[in-house]
């Protein structure tokens, strides 16, 4: 049956393209961008918090949400927690944040207890608090200008 495919294709003139295997290449991981990790922090909106939650499945806190997607998205292993995370990359003033970069604040009386992803236009994606799902927030609020820590770069460009 093949042969015959073969043979069909051949006297039709079209060349015989055989695809290569799917497989993603370490070259190509590097080549990611912060559009990646954007797309895929948006492909979770939604998910509900879950205190030391780690998967979609299973829901994310704050920490645990980064860290899927900076490793679904980029290929980049983070530390779990959000105070370790701030340690990471290159630190960035406010007034240059770029899509990709962490966000911290101190929403529970110690600075760096929380992480989100800053998305562009002033708003960034997290995974808020029990109740609450990952959604995007203005950096504008109140309450977040309140708590804003500084920022981290750690994708490479």
């Amino acid at each position: 049956m093949f042969s015959l495919l073969l043979s069909s294709i051949a006297q039709a003139n079209e060349p015989i393209v055989i695809p290569p295997p799917l497989r993603v290449s370490f070259i190509d991981r590097a080549t990611a961008t912060a559009q990646d990790v954007i797309d895929k922090a948006v492909d979770l909106l939604g998910i509900p918090y879950r205190f030391g939650g780690t998967t979609p499945e299973s829901g994310f806190d704050c920490s645990g949400f980064v860290r899927h997607v900076f490793r679904t998205g980029f290929g980049l292993i983070l530390p779990r927690s959000a105070l370790e995370q701030s340690k990471t990359g290159q630190a960035v003033p406010s007034t240059e944040l770029k899509p990709g970069d962490l966000v911290f604040f101190n929403t529970m009386r110690r600075a760096f207890s929380h992480v989100g992803i800053y998305l562009g236009n002033d708003q960034f994606v997290h995974a808020p608090r029990t109740g609450e799902r990952v959604r995007v927030d203005s950096m504008s609020d109140n309450y977040w200008i309140q708590r804003f820590n500084g920022a981290r770069r750690v994708n490479p460009e």
